[in-house]
């Protein structure tokens, strides 16, 4: 895998817990920050530290564009994506 490829991810702080939808273009460099607290505010606050799916883009804006769909989806939508990819 490309560091660099823009992509779409979901954290979570435990099987069915909180979660936190982000975009970036270097996914093993901000994961790293999310279990380490580099990253002030929600994941930090809420203990949301576990990669539980990721989606690859060829492009920011189209990474942008699903984690904002992403984002407006009601929970159990989230779940159903994150547990057909990641049992």
């Amino acid at each position: 895998m490309d560091r660099r490829l823009p992509c779409v991810y979901i954290l979570a702080s435990r099987r069915r817990g909180t979660l936190y939808v982000g975009v970036t273009s270097d996914l093993i460099k901000r994961i790293w920050q999310h279990k380490n607290d580099f990253v002030a505010g929600f994941t930090n606050r809420y203990d949301v530290h576990l990669l539980a799916w990721f989606e690859l883009h060829d492009t920011m804006e189209s990474a942008i564009l699903r984690k904002k769909a992403i984002k407006n989806w009601k929970r159990d939508c989230k779940f159903r994506l994150i547990e057909e990819e990641n049992p």
